[in-house]
């Protein structure tokens, strides 16, 4: 899981992870540089969730560290801002042993306007949010042997590190499914990470282009932008 300034929301994704119907092996929680109170939330949670604490270095290089400290052979990752539904770990794990070729199982997603002081649970999801495929990290269970074949994170995006790495985990023919069952859900509430890094919006196009520089090159696709 990681964590920058999530004081508010960290207690509530935790507790998604705890109460798992199928509990995961371990919980990392990195806390990416935070200057407010999310690493006393962790705390708080002593010996069920390992903290590690780093730098602010953003998404990518907060991931990498988290993968780097894991040590299970399948590995799942949650902002901490946001809420696996209860059968998320299950639903996943049943996926993959059922076809054991499987690299990555994916999930749906929703959106929930969430704001502090108000729960997951409590929001409503509304019309204007439906579900849709999750192809984020939040959603994704993955192969701790696929996360190192692809290539880590790229580390120098503020946004779209995960589309990065997900553009790469395709070119490399990765075997995915994805699950129509609801299995993340995502707190609107106006200090996300797309509304913090407006101005960092030519991300998206770096990625995009990096994809298409891969495919005119011959580019390896593990190979990250």
């Amino acid at each position: 899981m990681t964590a920058f300034q999530c004081e508010a929301f960290l207690g509530e994704a935790l507790e998604s992870v705890l109460s798992q119907s199928v509990t995961p092996g371990e919980i990392v929680v990195v806390d990416d540089g935070s200057t407010d109170g999310t690493a006393s939330v962790v705390r708080s949670f002593t010996g069920r969730v390992r903290l590690v604490s780093r730098p602010n270095g953003g998404p990518g290089a907060a991931r990498n560290t988290g993968v780097a400290a894991a040590r299970g052979d399948w590995i799942a990752f949650l902002d901490g801002d946001d809420a696996w539904t209860p059968d998320k770990t299950r639903l996943q794990l049943d996926a993959a042993a059922a076809d054991p070729s499987l690299d990555l199982v994916f999930g749906y997603a929703q959106d929930r306007v969430a704001r502090r002081g108000t729960s997951l649970a409590e929001a409503r999801g509304g019309a204007a949010d439906p579900p849709i495929p999750g192809l984020a990290a939040g959603s994704m269970l993955a192969r701790r042997e696929t996360l190192r074949s692809v290539g880590p994170f790229q580390e120098d995006l503020k946004l779209g590190e995960f589309i990065d790495w997900y553009a790469r985990a395709m070119e490399a023919r990765v075997a995915s499914r994805l699950l129509h069952d609801v299995v993340l859900l995502r707190r609107i509430h106006g200090a996300n990470q797309t509304v913090r890094h407006r101005a960092a919006a030519g991300d998206y196009v770096r990625v995009l282009k990096a994809a298409i520089d891969r495919r005119r090159g011959g580019r390896s696709p593990g190979e990250p932008a």
